[in-house]
């Protein structure tokens, strides 16, 4: 099946964003004309798969986390409860004529009693013993998940039709559905009879699908989704709204004043700052667009004037940083006397950091030693350590904290960032640990200590984006 859908755009909202979804009516969506050549993929309201799964940042247990783990006895009912209350609450804000407020709580009814019975029949049927708990985990993750974007969907087609606009709820989370699509195959029949001419599909940032979009991006599936639906609906743009622009730097770090917004680079910066934890958009989704020759933009939901930033394909610019931001890491080394010529070290390094599902930022070598910076809680760099140590019981193994801040840029030949990077720290009286380049020349790392990580954005900032705002460039030599 082929969509006959022309001069379209997909438009993504992410989860803060949508907390905030009564004061987009009409910068955003445009209630007062509405313009139905647009579809919108939504993600969940602010904390909610939080709640569902497990807190992103601190890892505070949410309902999935609790009932996998067992941490208390049905500690995941109480969980599941605070997350229909948390709901309850986010459409509460949002909804202000009382027949949507009931249909929403009906709504939320349906679905949370729906997953408390699975959970109680899965918990039921694995306490006979021929049926593993285990075995079935990827899929109550995947369930639990499509809870969050099922109901911001259905809040915002509510808020919508109230409003004028034609809204239709689309709903890929496969609730009550006995078929097993793939994903494109989901997005197909999700989408097969939409009218973009007469109406506004919102659709869940979650789709169903056999390959199980938790089991292979995690917390990046509603980009996935976003991407995809852009990507087979041939879509003349794909548009990710958030409340900030795209900036050179974090302006709560430089100041507001000093920062700029990009306003136009490349899928590869957006994969440097993906690797950097900023959630520009998921490198599998930036590749379906690519491929696909679809651009994105990255607007502020809020000044809908301004037209963003727009990340393509296009020749950089040569000669210029385009953003500079950092994260805090633990840096794993390895030094073995006996390493030199002898191959598998690496290996087992990744391979350990891999059954931890443990990210890598970046990793140097030498002769002797392999250091691997990862972005993970101590917890579990402390397993690393230990699992490490069993295999190179000769070798000294450290875990030491630390963090990295980056200089990006689609193309930084002529900048000499490296050696203007570090004379301008040196000044600044910060140590650098390690500082490295790659030969495509699009970003430059500067590894320091975990304290001086915001002064060493700032000054890097200042040194090659300028103050207020002023871009410092160099050409090429």
């Amino acid at each position: 099946m082929t969509f006959d859908f022309r001069n379209h755009s997909v438009e993504k909202i992410g989860g803060t964003t949508m907390s905030r979804l009564d004061e987009l009516l009409e910068p955003l969506f445009r209630v007062s004309q509405p313009d139905y050549g647009r579809m919108f993929v939504v993600s969940a309201f602010g904390g909610i798969t939080n709640l569902l799964l497990e807190h992103k940042k601190s890892g505070e247990p949410g309902v999935y986390a609790e009932f996998a783990n067992e941490t208390a006895e049905h500690g995941w009912m109480s969980a599941l409860t605070r997350v229909d209350r948390a709901m309850r609450e986010a459409h509460e804000k949002l909804l202000s004529h009382k027949g949507d407020k009931q249909d929403a709580d009906d709504f939320v009814r349906d679905r949370i009693e729906g997953a408390r019975n699975c959970l109680i029949d899965l918990h039921r049927l694995c306490s006979y013993g021929h049926f593993r708990l285990s075995a079935h985990m990827q899929v109550t993750r995947e369930l639990l998940s499509g809870l969050g974007e099922a109901h911001s969907a259905y809040v915002t087609t509510l808020l919508l039709r109230r409003n004028g606009v034609d809204a239709r709820f689309v709903d890929l989370s496969g609730w009550r559905d006995e078929r097993e699509m793939n994903l494109e195959e989901r997005i197909r029949d999700g989408l097969s009879d939409i009218d973009l001419e007469s109406e506004m599909p919102i659709v869940t940032g979650y789709a169903q699908c056999v390959e199980g979009l938790m089991n292979k991006f995690d917390r990046g599936y509603s980009e996935v989704t976003f991407s995809q639906i852009a990507a087979l609906t041939k879509a003349r743009e794909a548009i990710i709204h958030k409340e900030f622009h795209l900036s050179s730097a974090d302006p709560k770090l430089v100041g507001a004043d000093n920062v700029r917004k990009i306003g136009h680079t490349n899928y590869d910066v957006a994969d440097q700052l993906s690797n950097m934890g900023m959630e520009a958009i998921h490198p599998t989704a930036a590749k379906a667009l690519r491929q696909a020759e679809v651009p994105l933009r990255v607007t502020n939901a809020f000044e809908p004037e301004d037209p963003g930033t727009v990340i393509d394909e296009a020749e950089a610019e040569k000669g210029v940083a385009e953003i500079v931001c950092g994260l805090h890491v633990f840096a794993l080394e390895l030094f073995e006397q006996d390493m030199v010529g002898v191959k598998g070290y690496d290996a087992r390094t990744l391979e350990i950091l891999t059954k931890h599902d443990l990210r890598i930022v970046s990793k140097t070598s030498n002769a002797n030693t392999i250091t691997h910076y990862v972005d993970a809680p101590l917890s579990a760099m402390r397993k690393v350590e230990e699992e490490l140590a069993k295999h190179y019981p000769q070798s000294e193994i450290n875990v030491r904290s630390a963090a990295i801040a980056s200089v990006i840029g689609r193309d930084l030949r002529g900048l000499h960032v490296l050696e203007r990077g570090l004379g301008a720290l040196r000044e600044a009286g910060i140590d650098v640990i390690s500082a490295h380049q790659t030969t495509r020349t699009v970003d430059a790392q500067f590894v320091i200590h975990r304290d001086d990580l915001e002064t060493c954005i700032k000054t890097l900032h200042d040194t090659f984006m300028g103050k207020g705002g002023a871009t410092a460039k160099l050409e090429a030599a």
